[in-house]
């Protein structure tokens, strides 16, 4: 960690805690700020204030209180989820109190490279194969942000022989002011948390902060088959390098016949990478693109390519049972990534979908339902996506109670050879704490089935 004296004796407010809020504070509190946090939630309820307190932080819980900057604060760090519309964050910057993320400030006290992913989809699955990647070729990195431990926390013991390996939120990249990292990725953009940002631009917009502070001697690898991200990033200063999956790229990571191709050198043969679909070919190049840019060599990238069966709830492969393919993809919470894990797949799918109504429909999942011999439906959405099933014409539609129940029923209704997707196109949030539980509950209920044949 640098040894910076740009906080000491200023007055820091620390706004929400979480994890991003504590590893702030405390970093805050080494670096000799007079810091002060403030939580909804009640003190008595709330041991992570408890623990702050008793480092001698000042912990204000209960509300976000406007009046409380009226105390003279220099600078707020802001959680991430806490909206630019709360009262409290509103008036700091109509004060013009600067306000940033934990991003920023693992950025400023960091030793160590910073590689920066982000994008619509993919983001987790680009960041571990990064990670894993450097680490086989010995490249001592460090893994953080959204996976993982907080960035703060991992620059804090970061030194100049580390690579941190950063996952990058829109809601992170809106609090952010010098932050640079020397390699960026954008993996893709669409359409998400409009609940958040209001408008596709803005979320955008949030997105292309990563390249913002970008100089000559950085890089910015970046999905070339979306025209209207590489016009998004046209200002960016950093060296562009692009990467396809559609179209072959001489300067460039592309597909050439069947094989991934890095500035015209050959690496590996997609018959050869464990991970299905096209969208992981996307967050495959991209991985490539950083890892070579560091120096990797090709034997530890074909390595992790050849034995990488997906990030946790993310396509993840679980098991075979006599031919029938079970695969954990609770992550996909929206239309958008079951309509890339149905992509993945070229052999049939039983798909096993549902969750918390969130009042859309699912008629643009349609068309990308003609590879599904069989549809197993739960929660909120059932009758929704029911209604999509017979529009694409599946003849075989099942109703269950939850996952545990969909699992040994998808085995009774398919053959060697066919895939069991969970992807449930909807949050969890109707029967499930979070995405991780629900494919928690998939993985054991297919490892009992299997143990059971």
């Amino acid at each position: 960690m640098k040894n910076i004296t740009d906080y000491q004796h200023k007055k820091i407010l620390v706004l929400g805690l979480a994890k991003s809020g504590i590893a702030a504070a405390t970093l805050l509190h080494e670096l000799g700020a007079f810091v002060t946090v403030n939580d909804q939630k009640p003190f008595e309820a709330n041991p992570a204030a408890q623990e702050l307190l008793e480092k001698g932080i000042t912990v204000i819980c209960g509300s976000h209180p406007p009046e409380l900057l009226d105390e003279g604060f220099e600078l707020v760090v802001k959680n991430p989820g806490i909206p630019y519309t709360n009262p409290l964050v509103s008036k700091a910057m109509e004060m013009q109190i600067p306000v940033i993320t934990e991003i920023e400030l693992a950025y400023r006290v960091s030793e160590a490279g910073i590689i920066g992913i982000t994008g619509s989809n993919g983001k987790t699955t680009t960041t571990t194969l990064i990670y894993n990647m450097l680490e086989k070729g010995e490249k001592h990195p460090l893994i953080a942000g959204n996976i993982g431990t907080v960035a703060s926390e991992v620059a804090m013991k970061a030194t100049s022989e580390n690579q941190m390996v950063v996952e990058l939120s829109s809601f992170q990249l809106m609090g952010v002011d010098q932050f640079r990292p020397h390699i960026a990725i954008i993996t893709n953009i669409y359409e998400a948390h409009l609940d958040y940002h209001k408008t596709k631009e803005n979320y955008a917009k949030a997105k292309a902060n990563i390249t913002l502070n970008q100089t000559e001697d950085d890089f910015l690898i970046v999905n070339a088959d979306q025209e209207e991200l590489l016009e998004l990033v046209s200002f960016s200063k950093a060296a562009t390098l692009p990467f396809s999956t559609k179209r072959y790229l001489e300067k460039g990571v592309s597909i050439r016949e069947g094989k991934i191709v890095y500035f015209g050198e050959e690496i590996i043969s997609l018959e050869e990478i464990l991970l299905p679909g096209e969208h992981n070919q996307e967050n495959i190049l991209a991985a490539i693109a950083a890892v070579k840019l560091l120096g990797v060599n090709n034997d530890a990238i074909i390595r992790v390519l050849t034995s990488f069966q997906g990030v946790e709830h993310r396509t993840q492969f679980i098991s075979d049972i006599n031919g029938r393919k079970f695969y954990n993809d609770s992550k996909a919470t929206n239309i958008l990534a079951t309509k890339s894990a149905l992509q993945a797949f070229k052999k049939p799918v039983i798909l096993l979908a549902g969750g918390l109504d969130r009042g859309n429909g699912f008629s643009e999942l349609v068309p990308y339902l003609s590879g599904v011999k069989a549809l197993i439906l739960f929660g909120e959405t059932a009758h929704k996506l029911e209604d999509a099933g017979k529009q694409a014409g599946i003849q075989s539609i099942y109703h269950v109670d939850n996952v545990e129940e969909a699992v040994p029923l998808s085995y009774k209704v398919s053959e060697p050879g066919d895939i069991v997707l969970l992807s449930p196109a909807c949050a969890s949030w109707d029967q499930y704490r979070t995405f991780e539980v629900r494919g928690n509950i998939f993985a054991q209920a297919v490892h009992k089935l299997k143990e059971s044949r």
